[in-house]
């Protein structure tokens, strides 16, 4: 490398020769060492050191002959190299030498040769393996340190129950009241300031996050609603009916379209994805339908056992399948649907459960229980991390703050909606309040 970058141009070549390179890697770093040794005799003027250099070194080679034709030119008029685009490059010492290094890093071995920047690549590999074995890994890469091995614990998963307030302090919970019927669905808001929860077979009511009010209640008369969700900006939400339809509506209740299915049974669970241009939903027991709107085609995902429940990955590139046996499928629906892995460990014999993605890149799967708690699975390879108590019924559904990696809701039987959060009473020692309650009996 010294050789090179000092433009000692035949030592360079000399060194090529003597560490075993195959005859055509030889000649095409040859080439490029003798092309800038060509080039600099011209700009110095030595026209009878540069013909020898290209008669008796470069043309031996018997490599790039359209170049040494154009080489050749330069001898009978230099002002050919600047229209020829050849003498362009900085032919001045170690500029040139740097360049020729990067053009000899493509073509010798790394054996040779160690790749620029080889010991950044490493290091960075290094974190990489080391945020990939951390199960609970759940924080910014600008956490990572290269003084000791990076390992995250549980305290980085939600955990404790706790309440959102104005300034965004985290203090304890809301207790959101109203729903007469069991609360089968809890959806954050893209924006997180704001959450839609679902009755069984009764209403939807829309939530103010900070304050714990409820801003509006939505409703059908005469079919009850299953299941709900948000549209990717925000401004409007969606709904299954209890007589298989799909409504749409803005966020003052306004309707804005309605699909009756066609192939639909009751519509447990749907999704939009985020350019509106999916609908996906249950379609039969064992069978998810992937309704392409614009385009009127449609593909299946056939299930093993009776769907319960679905969830989408924000990438909208993977579906999280609740089956009937206890178990959760994560499928990836890009092209062709492949079933990618599963979950298990939760308890399911009766009700509805519902699951969800979250965490730092959506490393993480929660999911609802009979038993009255909320578990957590490391997504890539399905262990079981955390099972959280709380509630004193079952828990149907948890919704995983898209804004906030620390932060998950549940909804229960038990006709409560908590919101989750680190453990800070463990990690700083801080003090613990009463929290609060808040109704929502009417339409606002």
């Amino acid at each position: 490398m010294g050789q090179v970058t000092n433009g000692k141009w035949d030592d360079s070549v000399a060194t090529l020769r003597t560490i075993g390179l195959s005859d055509e890697i030889m000649k095409s770093a040859s080439f490029l060492i003798l092309e800038q040794k060509f080039l600099e005799l011209l700009k110095m003027e030595k026209v009878g050191a540069a013909l020898d250099t290209l008669r008796n070194e470069i043309v031996p080679l018997h490599v790039n002959l359209d170049r040494v034709h154009k080489l050749a030119s330069c001898i009978i008029s230099p002002s050919q190299c600047i229209r020829l685009g050849i003498s362009g490059q900085d032919t001045e010492g170690t500029k040139s030498g740097s360049k020729i290094l990067e053009k000899l890093q493509k073509l010798l071995p790394a054996a040779i040769m160690i790749p620029e920047k080889r010991l950044e690549h490493l290091v960075e590999r290094a974190l990489d393996v080391q945020r990939e074995a951390c199960v609970f890994h759940n924080t910014s890469d600008s956490d990572l340190s290269l003084y000791s091995d990076h390992q995250c614990g549980k305290n980085q998963i939600p955990s404790q129950t706790l309440q959102v307030k104005d300034n965004g302090q985290v203090l304890l919970k809301h207790t959101l009241c109203g729903h007469q019927k069991p609360v089968l669905i809890v959806s954050w808001s893209p924006d997180d300031s704001q959450i839609l929860t679902c009755g069984q077979d009764e209403v939807i009511r829309r939530w103010d996050v900070s304050s714990g009010e409820c801003l509006h209640v939505y409703e059908k008369t005469g079919v009850g609603l299953i299941s709900c969700g948000w549209f990717p900006d925000g401004r409007g939400i969606f709904a299954g009916m209890t007589d298989k339809s799909i409504c749409l509506w803005d966020l003052d209740g306004r309707d804005l379209e309605c699909w009756k299915g066609q192939r639909t049974l009751r519509i447990s669970d749907m999704a939009i994805t985020d350019d509106g241009k999916r609908i996906i939903s249950v379609c039969r027991e064992s069978a998810i339908l992937l309704l392409d709107r614009e385009a009127k085609f449609d593909r299946l995902i056939e299930e093993v056992d009776m769907i319960t429940s679905f969830s989408l990955s924000k990438d909208n590139k993977f579906l999280l399948v609740n089956l009937m046996n206890q178990e959760i499928h994560l499928w990836s629906i890009e092209g062709d649907p492949k079933l990618i892995s599963e979950y298990k460990g939760h308890k399911r014999t009766r009700f509805v459960i519902r699951s969800c993605f979250g965490g730092l890149d959506q490393s993480f799967i929660a999911s609802g229980s009979e038993d009255s708690q909320v578990y957590i699975w490391h997504r890539c390879s399905g262990e079981l991390l955390l099972a959280l108590p709380g509630h004193s019924g079952a828990v149907n559904c948890v919704s995983w703050n898209p804004g906030n990696l620390h932060m998950l809701a549940s909804a229960s039987d038990d006709g409560t909606i908590r919101i989750w959060g680190l453990d800070r009473f463990n990690l700083k020692g801080g003090e613990q309040s009463n929290g609060s309650n808040h109704q929502c009996n009417g339409r606002s």
